[in-house]
């Protein structure tokens, strides 16, 4: 048993340099955030999705030619929209994310044509964002726009971000060292956004899917 377990994993080694493959490349999309939050006791609160952008850089080491390892560095918008009935605002959030999603890659077809799938996990930092919108004076009885920075606090905001990623997408070969991408991603937030208070559970979460095309150069063909 145990010269067969080590007969496998030498022709595993062996036959690994000839199908290994580095790749590298940029991707460029849009992407669709939704807020989740525990409302709790703000009834007149509503948050929505809003689109963004998503622009990055990619790299991925094959093993064989169905099984690789990716991780992408890129730039993520995750916005949102608070609106507010009893005190009635309008707030559209722009946040821009710094994110590094680590994947596993799964891929199957002819070397022209191929379908993939990404699994893996991500970790992101809270860059910056924006605010603009109308928001209401009760003391003029007048609304007044909004347009400023966002301002974070270390008692409230939570700026690391971390959780699940996945994706599926379709990879055509067009030349023998490049290749185009199209995907649709999602990542889906493990962290609360804001601190959790002794008193208040209040927790709100990002879930974002972003469709996104990409372009890469491979640095060795595939194995005839």
């Amino acid at each position: 048993m145990k010269r067969k377990l080590l007969f496998a994993i030498a022709v595993m080694l062996l036959t690994l340099p000839a199908a290994a493959q580095w790749r590298v490349g940029l991707t460029a999309g849009a992407d669709y955030n939704s807020y989740s939050i525990d409302k709790q006791y703000l009834e007149d609160c509503h948050y929505s999705g809003r689109w963004g952008v998503t622009l990055g850089a990619t790299a991925q080491y094959n093993f064989f030619d169905w099984l690789g390892v990716r991780a992408d560095l890129n730039w993520t918008q995750k916005n949102h929209r608070e609106e507010r009935s009893l005190v009635p605002i309008d707030y559209r959030m722009r946040n821009n994310y710094l994110q590094l999603p680590v994947m596993a890659s799964f891929s199957f077809g002819s070397k022209t044509w191929r379908g993939f799938c990404n699994l893996g996990v991500y970790g992101a930092y809270w860059m910056n964002g924006r605010i603009n919108g109308t928001d209401f004076n009760s003391f003029s009885s007048r609304y007044y726009s909004v347009s400023t920075d966002k301002e974070f606090y270390s008692e409230r905001d939570k700026r690391w971000d971390c959780g699940l990623v996945g994706g599926v997408g379709v990879e055509y070969r067009f030349a023998e060292h490049w290749g185009a991408q199209f995907e649709v991603r999602c990542y889906y937030s493990t962290t609360s956004t804001v601190k959790q208070s002794e008193y208040v559970k209040d927790y709100r979460y990002n879930t974002t899917v972003a469709m996104q095309a990409g372009v890469s150069y491979y640095f060795k063909s595939r194995k005839k």
